[in-house]
């Protein structure tokens, strides 16, 4: 755009941006306590049992389902679009990856993330080595994991984040999006809103009996979850 046709908001005294930001801060704190209604409205929905089960590839060898989990009870899983037939997987769902975060403050609050795609490992491999990631990448190659969930029709492939819970050997799905529902991921807070637990802290709105801590106690250094818990005071928040 060129300097003369760029418009461009007003400019205006000191105190009269503090009047226009402290306006515009009360529809946003009411946009954020709207998202917290959603997320208690959210970690309320009915699940689906999944009884199939689907054997994919992963780094090491076969995976089944239950194995994504990693031995925690929930599961943030990534529908990314890359088929059998493409070289390399798609530029959207590359950019959610890269938006990730450090996987140990999930983890710390009982959820993985796992990323599936119909290409095969040795499509995933090079592919995952060029861009950086370590985000465990699953293969759903020779299954109907992408039909089943809506993912894949035809050549057709779609993104999305489904949403599991394990509960002993049984898994559930419990939530999806797609679509511009995945454009405010990324933040651990934003994957932590998506799972039936929720973030656990007290102050949120959950089912009796669900999982909950003060906040700020359990946060840590990504590489000091396995520590002994530090006081709240040096939480550093």
């Amino acid at each position: 755009m060129k300097k003369q046709e760029a418009n461009l908001p007003q400019v205006v005294s000191q105190a009269e941006w503090q009047a226009a930001r402290d306006k515009l801060l009360v529809k946003e704190k009411a946009h954020t306590r709207a998202g917290d209604a959603l997320a208690a409205e959210r970690r309320r929905l009915p699940m689906v049992k999944i009884d199939k089960d689907y054997v994919f590839e992963g780094p090491d060898g076969k995976a089944r389902l239950i194995d994504l989990f990693d031995g925690r009870r929930q599961l943030i899983l990534y529908h990314f679009m890359f088929g059998p037939s493409q070289d390399e997987g798609c530029d959207g769902c590359s950019m959610t990856v890269d938006d990730v975060g450090h996987l140990a403050h999930l983890h710390a609050r009982d959820a993985s993330l796992v990323v599936v795609s119909r290409a095969p490992q040795s499509k995933i491999r090079p592919f995952k080595e060029r861009m950086g990631w370590v985000v465990p990448w699953f293969s759903s190659f020779g299954n109907d994991f992408n039909i089943d969930f809506g993912v894949t029709s035809g050549e057709n492939e779609k993104s999305g984040f489904s949403v599991f819970l394990r509960d002993g050997d049984s898994v559930y799905r419990t939530y999806f999006t797609s679509g511009r529902g995945d454009e405010m991921l990324g933040t651990v807070w934003s994957f932590l809103d998506l799972t039936p637990f929720g973030r656990q802290e007290t102050w949120e709105d959950s089912p009796a009996g669900w999982p909950q801590t003060p906040p700020y106690e359990w946060w840590r250094h990504h590489d000091r979850y396995l520590a002994p818990p530090a006081s709240s005071a040096s939480s550093g928040h």
